[in-house]
C-alpha cells in the first residue's frame, strides 16, 4: 500500500532508501500461478534492494471484488490450492515467515458451512506448506462493506483455533491489524490482551481514514506498547493509505512518534 507512486518492482528499492530493512506484499501478480520469469523478476527485486520480505499475501481473488478471498468459495478454491506452492517457494527463496490467507467471503449461492468446510481444508494445506520452511500462515479480522465474516479478533481466532485443529499443527497464527479492528468495533486493548498467545504478526493504520499514523485518533502507541508488554516481539508493518505521498507521509516515523517500535 506504500510506495505505489512506483512500478511494483521498483518498490522493493524505495523501501530501502527510505530506511526501511523489511518489507511485505500483497500477492504481487494477477494470477496465482504467475511464469518463472516473473516470479525472479519480483524475487530479484527484493535481493537486489537490499530488503527482507518479511510477509506475503497468498493469492486471493479480486481484494475489491466479490471473490476476496478465494479459500473458502469451492469453486475457486483450487486457484488458492495451486497458488500455495508458489507462494511458499518465493517464501523459501526470500526467507519469508508468515503468509497470509485471506478467510474469504461469504458468496450468495454457497451455504456458510460448506464455505467454512472448504476454508478449513485450503487453511490446512497451506499450513502443512509453510511448516517446510518454518512460516505461519495468518488469519485476520477485515473492514469494509464486504460480506467478510471476521470482524473481531474473537471471531478470527476461533478459526485460527479451528485450522491449527485441521491442520493437527500450530503455526496457524492471528494476524492483528489494528486498523481494521478499530473500524469494526472492536475493543482493540482487550482483544490484544484476550488474545496475545495467538498474535503472529502486526499491521498499523490510522483510524478512522486509514491513512498513515497521525491522520486519526486511534491510540497506536498505546496498542503497540500493550502488544510489547504481552509479549510480541515481531514486525510491525505499515498498511496505510498515505494522504500524501509515500515519502512525505514517513514524517511521523522519522519524528519519532511511535518512539521503540520495530
Amino acid at each position: 500500500m506504500l510506495f505505489t507512486e512506483l512500478p511494483l518492482l521498483d518498490r522493493p528499492a524505495a523501501a530501502r532508501k527510505a530506511g526501511f530493512e523489511a518489507v511485505e506484499f500483497w500477492w504481487p501478480f494477477a494470477s496465482p500461478v504467475p511464469g518463472d520469469a516473473q516470479v525472479d523478476a519480483f524475487v530479484s527485486a527484493i535481493q537486489d534492494a537490499g530488503v527482507r520480505l518479511v510477509g506475503l499475501n497468498f493469492f486471493g481473488g479480486d481484494l475489491a471484488g466479490p471473490d476476496c478471498g478465494v479459500l473458502s468459495i469451492p469453486r475457486r478454491a483450487g486457484e488458492f490450492r495451486d497458488n500455495v506452492e508458489v507462494a511458499v517457494g518465493i517464501g523459501e527463496r526470500l526467507g519469508v515467515r508468515v503468509f497470509n490467507a485471506l478467510y474469504g467471503n461469504r458468496v450468495e449461492d454457497v451455504e456458510s458451512g460448506l464455505q467454512h468446510e472448504t476454508a478449513m481444508a485450503s487453511l490446512a494445506l497451506a499450513a502443512e506448506a509453510a511448516g517446510r520452511i518454518g512460516a505461519v500462515v495468518l488469519i485476520e479480522a477485515v473492514s469494509g462493506p464486504k460480506p467478510y465474516p471476521l470482524r473481531t479478533a474473537g471471531q478470527a481466532v476461533a478459526v485460527v483455533d479451528a485450522a491449527n485443529a485441521a491442520a493437527g499443527a500450530d503455526n496457524v497464527g492471528f494476524l492483528c491489524d489494528l486498523y481494521h479492528l478499530a473500524v469494526n468495533g472492536d475493543d482493540v486493548g482487550a482483544a490484544i490482551a484476550r488474545h496475545a498467545g495467538a498474535i503472529r504478526h502486526v499491521q498499523i493504520a490510522d483510524a478512522p481514514g486509514r491513512g498513515e499514523p497521525g491522520t486519526g485518533d486511534l491510540d497506536l502507541a498505546g496498542h503497540l506498547a500493550s502488544l510489547r508488554h504481552h509479549g510480541y516481539d515481531g514486525w510491525v508493518s505499515l498498511e496505510y493509505r498515505p494522504s500524501t505521498t509515500t515519502e512525505e507521509s514517513l514524517a511521523w516515523l522519522r519524528r519519532g512518534d511511535l518512539e521503540g517500535q520495530r
